[in-house]
C-alpha cells in the first residue's frame, strides 16, 4: 500500500510537470516560420532543432551522445515558460537574463520528483555552460535553426531589426565550437544575405 501510494504521488508530480511544459507553446520567437507566416513558438523551434542534432550529428566536431544532445535540445528553453525569451540580438544584461533563468529553473523543476529534477535541471546547466561535446553540439542547432528560417525568410527577422552581419557572425563563433561544417554554412549564408540587403554590411 505504501509502495502504491509513492508511485501515485511520482506520477503525479510527472504529469503535473508535463502539462505546465505545454506552456512553451505560447512563448513566442522573433523568427517567423519558413512560408512568412506567424512567428514560430518555443515548443516550434525545440522540436525542429532536436530533429535536426539527429540529421546533422555527423558534422559535429566531436562524437556526441545524440539522444543525450537531443533532450537537451528539448529541454533547453523550457525555463522561458516564466522567463520569457530574450532576443538573440537584444542588448539585455546577462546577468540579470541568467538570474531570471535561474529562478525559472528552480520553479519549473521542481514540479519532477527529486531524481527527474535533478536529471534535467543537470542538463540544462550543461547546455547553459557549454562544456561538453553535446551541449556544444546542441547550441550549434540553436544558432542554425533560426538562421536557416531567416534564410528562408529572405532576411526578414533580420531587417525588421535591422541586424548588422556582425551580430549572427558572432554567435555563430559558438556554433564553431560544436560543428566547424555548420558555421562555414553559416557564414556562407549571413554573406550571401548581405548581398541581398538582409542585413546590414559591418
Amino acid at each position: 500500500m505504501e509502495q502504491e501510494r509513492i508511485d501515485r504521488e511520482r506520477l503525479a508530480r510527472q504529469l503535473a510537470f508535463s502539462l505546465e511544459i505545454d506552456k512553451e507553446k505560447l512563448v513566442l520567437r522573433q523568427t517567423r516560420l519558413s512560408n512568412m507566416g506567424r512567428r514560430e513558438n518555443d515548443a516550434e523551434h525545440a522540436w525542429h532543432m532536436t530533429v535536426m542534432a539527429y540529421l546533422l550529428r555527423e558534422y559535429a566536431n566531436e562524437e556526441i551522445d545524440v539522444a543525450r544532445t537531443m533532450i537537451m535540445t528539448l529541454t533547453h528553453d523550457l525555463v522561458e515558460i516564466y522567463a520569457g525569451d530574450t532576443y538573440a540580438y537584444a542588448d539585455a544584461d546577462a546577468r540579470e537574463v541568467e538570474a531570471r533563468e535561474g529562478a525559472a529553473a528552480d520553479r519549473l523543476f521542481s514540479l519532477l520528483p527529486d531524481d527527474q529534477a535533478e536529471e534535467l535541471r543537470g542538463i540544462w546547466e550543461e547546455f547553459e555552460r557549454n562544456d561538453t561535446p553535446e551541449a556544444r553540439f546542441a547550441h550549434a542547432m540553436d544558432n542554425v535553426q533560426p538562421m536557416m528560417l531567416n534564410d528562408a525568410n529572405d532576411g526578414w527577422g533580420w531587417r525588421s531589426h535591422d541586424v548588422a552581419r556582425s551580430a549572427p557572425a558572432s554567435r555563430n563563433a559558438i556554433t564553431r565550437m560544436g560543428s566547424q561544417v555548420l558555421a562555414d554554412y553559416i557564414d556562407e549564408r549571413l554573406d550571401a544575405n548581405v548581398d541581398a540587403g538582409n542585413l546590414r554590411a559591418d
